[in-house]
């Protein structure tokens, strides 16, 4: 009831009352001036109350999420209507969870002042797991004695994606192919066996490490397109655990790091797409690594319990609490401009087409698990 006090963990959950939310939107409706001028601009727009409601919306925001009129918007907060995962884990809905304390729409709508605009970056995660990027920019207006904020939301996920492109092909797949051709033109002048076959099989493990980078964005992009297929077949959980354990240890940014099977894993059968499945653990193998110290041990392993078969990836890192609440968002990364793919992929690709359950635990006393259960 609206009368109770619903807690929050960031954004102030109260709401107006259906009676002035229907108020505010009058301001709108009997003149017919505003809606004309939100209306032309081409951008998506919304004007919310200081309570982060809409009372309206402009032709293109209204259109572009499916609504068959603005009326349905009303008194709902952008995360509800975008459906975003995070509006619906709480009573008090969008801006209230500990994981809106990351979200730009929501720290705009907070920190806009009369005199100055708000402008940031937001990244949002359906319940589909479908993901956006966008840039929005809240400003305060008065009009009839109210005080409402106009938002304004640019999508940017086809330059977010761009840049993601651009970095793994021109500067992941480049590199690779770098150290493919700096060895190679050290073959001619070796004249000892033994070191000409260790700089071949050095090539080799390159050669892999390219082909799995374009074969992983292969796979990336058709599963944002709905294009991707799953080939289910049964498969013993061991034999991923020992290919991937084979396969990362002789990976490049293994360095003076090391991969363990656990010896309590078990031996499932299980039916799946091993190929997206290999591609899903091996990500959280290469997170895994990257964020552990020199000598440490990343420890995989399978287990079951209640018809669920359960894949993990140790490793004694603590992910700090801000990196915690955007990990699965499309984009975010701790690792530069263009990277942030890896933890969204998993969720992604185990979740939408594997239709397992893709998380992780974090704390200092225990480090960090990811996990898919199938």
């Amino acid at each position: 009831m609206r009368n109770n006090v619903i807690t929050t963990e960031f954004a102030m959950a109260e709401r107006e009352s259906v009676k002035i939310v229907e108020q505010q939107c009058n301001i709108f409706r009997q003149n017919k001036l505003y809606a004309k001028i939100l209306d032309s601009v081409s951008d998506k727009l919304v004007v919310l109350n200081d309570k982060r409601q809409i009372v309206y919306s402009n032709e293109e925001f209204t259109k572009s999420i499916g609504f068959p009129n603005n009326k349905l918007l009303f008194g709902h907060r952008i995360g509800e209507v975008l459906n975003c995962t995070n509006a619906f884990k709480s009573e008090g809905g969008c801006g209230t969870t500990k994981f809106c304390s990351t979200c730009g729409a929501v720290n705009a709508m907070l920190e806009v002042k009369p005199e100055q605009s708000s402008e940031k970056e937001c990244r949002i995660r359906t319940n589909r797991n479908d993901a956006f990027d966008f840039r929005v920019k809240a400003t305060l207006f008065n009009i009839d004695n109210e005080t409402l904020t106009i938002f304004i939301i640019k999508d940017i996920s086809d330059e977010k994606r761009k840049q993601t492109l651009d970095r793994i092909f021109f500067h992941d797949v480049l590199n690779s192919a770098g150290g493919i051709s700096g060895l190679s033109s050290l073959m001619p002048e070796i004249k000892d066996t033994a070191e000409m076959k260790e700089i071949a099989e050095m090539i080799s493990r390159a050669s892999e490490n390219l082909i799995s980078e374009i074969q992983g964005q292969r796979y990336y992009t058709a599963a944002e397109n709905g294009d991707l297929t799953v080939e289910a077949t049964e498969i013993e959980s061991f034999k991923i655990l020992k290919d991937l354990a084979d396969l990362y240890s002789r990976h490049e940014i293994v360095a003076d790091k090391f991969i363990s099977i656990s010896s309590d894993s078990e031996n499932i059968i299980v039916e799946t797409d091993p190929i997206l499945l290999r591609r899903i653990i091996g990500n959280m193998i290469k997170n895994a690594i990257e964020a552990s110290m020199p000598a440490s041990v990343v420890t995989i392993s399978s287990a079951h319990k209640n018809g669920i078969v359960r894949f993990t990836v140790h490793n004694t890192t603590y992910i700090p609490n801000d990196v915690q609440l955007q990990l699965f968002q499309r984009s975010f990364t701790t690792k530069g401009i263009g990277r942030g793919i890896g933890t969204y992929s998993m969720k992604l690709l185990g979740e939408n087409y594997l239709k397992g359950k893709v998380g992780f635990e974090s704390t200092k006393q225990n480090g960090t698990t990811f996990y898919i259960e199938i």
